[in-house]
């Protein structure tokens, strides 16, 4: 059923203005993102302050229509898919970075705006968002605070609920809560900011947030390892979190399907660097000197060597350099080339479990298709490993995609992992938190949607599927 009538149009044009609701030909000019069906709504409003969005959401509960909220459009697991009869709230137009404090080390930022934009402006005064992610040029802050996002430094900064310090938000009935808090203590009663993150645009849409910032370091250095094992990657973390000189920045794992595919099309070889290391490790180190940094790595090298003669390393001698070494990481996209819609999983597993993780699963993999041999990278330091199939999505039907849930997800809860480390449940991972979230847990967030969204207006079908989702 299509409730987005030309007179609901009209309401949201007369809040918005003429020119921010986009439908028809109009759409064309949005892109979709990672999915089509994020614009499949057919209709996007682009509100420009807290009070529009507030208005637009009164209009939505007034004549039923859901809304899905959208930021960057970069999610992998569905968050952002709509359908016919909804309304896509875009925060493109909350694009304002409001207060930057080099004082407090804290920035307060209107949810559209990029990670990108704020690492520039953060740059300005020698700070960092003590957050990075590969999507920074079109990830947002506010999806990622919606998505409890990770990322690069997460072992060391934490994730998104670690950087923000309080947050606006519009709830389904327009009303907006509001908590801008600018300090890390704050023991003032229960702290609501944290049900919105994370929380996927289910809860609340997020509107402005309080950040904090990471004094910059004067100089980088970065190193590729080769090396033989999981366990010898895992040293080698050790290793740089005991760095007698700079401190740990980076340490992101690249297997060696990936590796052939990401250094193989950017034709990337160094001499006595061998690509058949069944596993590359990636660090980073942080400090006041590039030339003391660089020392260090050697040092590092010369160290491991003695534990693994058959190690390889390349220290990056310039940014190109550099920047050369972390595409190898990166460049995910190339994935998305080769197969096309390729089912991809994010798992967070303990360190000490990681090995025998892998093993179990990539041989479980072959018993549901002797040609699954899947790409597998992620952030060492923390456990989290992103895999994703060396297939198409149109040639993983539904029921080996369900075996492929089960051989990545079984056990997963007991060995004290998760089985959504970064991504979220979005729409695809809906079924995998009922089975396998403890059931008071779930019941327990069924409550909580309730309370406060019980019609289901915002982001339905998303996270958990609520009684208002099947009466539509």
């Amino acid at each position: 059923m299509d409730r987005l009538r030309p007179e609901f149009k009209d309401e949201i044009r007369k809040i918005v203005g003429d020119g921010n609701l986009k439908d028809g030909e109009a759409l064309s000019s949005i892109d979709h993102g990672v999915a089509p069906e994020n614009l499949g709504a057919g209709a996007v409003v682009l509100p420009g302050t807290t009070g529009e969005v507030s208005a637009v959401v009164k209009c939505c509960l007034a004549s039923g229509v859901p809304l899905v909220t959208h930021g960057g459009r970069t999610g992998l697991v569905g968050g952002a898919m709509s359908r016919p009869g909804e309304l896509v709230l875009s925060t493109a137009r909350l694009n304002r970075i409001l207060h930057v404090s080099p004082i407090e080390r804290v920035a307060v930022v209107e949810a559209g705006v990029t990670l990108q934009a704020l690492q520039a402006a953060a740059g300005e005064h020698r700070l960092e968002t003590g957050i990075d992610l590969p999507s920074r040029g079109s990830a947002t802050i506010g999806g990622m605070a919606s998505t409890n996002a990770g990322g690069i430094a997460a072992f060391r900064h934490g994730v998104m609920r670690h950087r923000i310090l309080g947050l606006e938000a519009v709830l389904a009935d327009g009303s907006i809560y509001s908590d801008m808090t600018r300090v890390v203590k704050n023991a003032a009663g229960y702290d609501l900011k944290h049900l919105f993150v994370g929380a996927e645009g289910t809860l609340g849409i997020i509107t402005r947030l309080a950040v904090k910032l990471e004094p910059q370091p004067l100089a980088t250095a970065t190193v590729l390892f080769g090396l033989p094992s999981v366990d010898a990657a895992l040293e080698t973390v050790g290793r740089g979190l005991d760095a007698k000189y700079g401190q740990l920045r980076a340490a992101e794992a690249i297997w060696n399907t990936y590796f052939r595919l990401t250094s193989g099309h950017h034709r990337w070889s160094v001499t006595d660097y061998s690509a058949d290391h069944p596993i590359n490790l990636l660090v980073s180190l942080g400090g006041a000197e590039e030339e003391a940094l660089q020392l260090e790595l050697g040092r590092i090298y010369e160290d491991l060597i003695e534990d693994h003669p058959d190690a390889s390393a390349v220290i990056a001698s310039s940014v190109a350099q550099e920047t050369d070494l972390w595409r190898l990481r990166e460049d995910t996209d190339l994935i998305y080339r080769e197969h096309p819609g390729a089912p991809s999983y994010d798992v967070s597993v303990p360190l000490s479990k990681i090995e025998t993780y892998l093993d179990r699963c990539l041989a479980g993999l072959k018993e549901v298709d002797v040609a699954f041999d899947p790409y597998v990278f992620g952030h060492l330091a923390d456990g989290n490993l992103h895999i994703v199939l060396n297939a198409a999505g149109r040639d993983v039907p539904s029921e080996k995609a369900r075996a492929v849930e089960t051989v990545l997800y079984r056990d997963i809860a007991a060995i004290g992992g998760s089985f959504s480390a970064e991504h979220g449940i979005g729409l695809k991972r809906v079924q995998s938190l009922s089975a396998i979230s403890n059931p008071v847990k779930v019941a327990l967030m069924h409550r909580v949607k309730d309370a406060l969204d019980r019609s289901a207006l915002l982001n339905p079908c998303k996270v958990l599927h609520t009684a208002a989702d099947f009466d539509r």
